[in-house]
């Protein structure tokens, strides 16, 4: 089950958007100062914050940037919600990294929906599936045919690179990029046998591999280029 946590030091605001999140199906933590929020965020996993702005002790901002500059904390999904309506404000609040800016009074119905959105959006971009080829972004784990395949950790950056934008010609540059990050200046041929090496691995889905003479790769279904 997934874990919502809720920072408001105005009591019956959280306790109204717990009802309503709870509803939806999540488990619900709550905390009025954001002292005690960054104190748990240390300690926890939460798949969606809801985060007022003006928190005794620790600003709303403050512990976004927080969120933000933190490896464990900065891809969590940010709602802000908060009496601040103004441009300036909500401005503020995107550019500081959050995911949408709810003002209030606000529709808790909406709230729930929106947290939905988040973790459901987060969900599914933690998986690729199409036709026989499966891959947990995660776990770093690929199945074909729900059988799992060994690949090296410059194969798996370059196979979920072409999957995350199916048609598009990857020049043997881009390919570079990718997968050394130009650390390395391995030599065209390289790069066309860690495709080959990639594609035998796959046995079955290498064939969604596709050669485009004289530019480069591609990711396809398609059975006919």
């Amino acid at each position: 089950m997934k874990t919502i946590a809720i920072v408001d030091d105005e009591k019956d605001i959280v306790e109204l958007a717990s009802f309503y999140i709870e509803r939806e199906g999540f488990k619900t933590k709550k905390f009025n100062s954001g002292d005690t929020f960054v104190n748990s965020l240390l300690r926890e996993h939460f798949d969606c914050v809801i985060l007022d702005l003006m928190l005794p002790v620790l600003d709303g901002i403050s512990i976004l940037k927080f969120m933000r500059s933190n490896e464990k904390t900065k891809d969590v999904p940010v709602i802000i919600l908060t009496a601040k309506g103004s441009e300036g404000d909500i401005v503020l609040g995107l550019e500081s990294g959050a995911d949408d800016y709810v003002t209030k009074p606000f529709s808790p119905r909406v709230l729930a929906a929106k947290v939905k959105v988040f973790t459901r959006e987060k969900e599914e971009k933690s998986f690729f599936e199409k036709e026989a080829l499966r891959l947990d972004l995660l776990k770093y784990q690929v199945f074909c045919k729900d059988k799992e395949i060994a690949l090296t950790q410059t194969e798996f950056k370059i196979l979920k690179a072409m999957t995350e934008r199916e048609g598009k010609v990857f020049t043997r540059d881009e390919i570079l990029e990718i997968g050394w990050n130009y650390e390395a200046s391995p030599s065209d041929r390289t790069i066309d046998v860690h495709i080959k090496n990639l594609r035998e691995k796959l046995g079955f889905c290498g064939k969604y591999i596709k050669t485009v003479r004289g530019v480069g790769y591609k990711f396809s279904l398609e059975e006919l280029d």
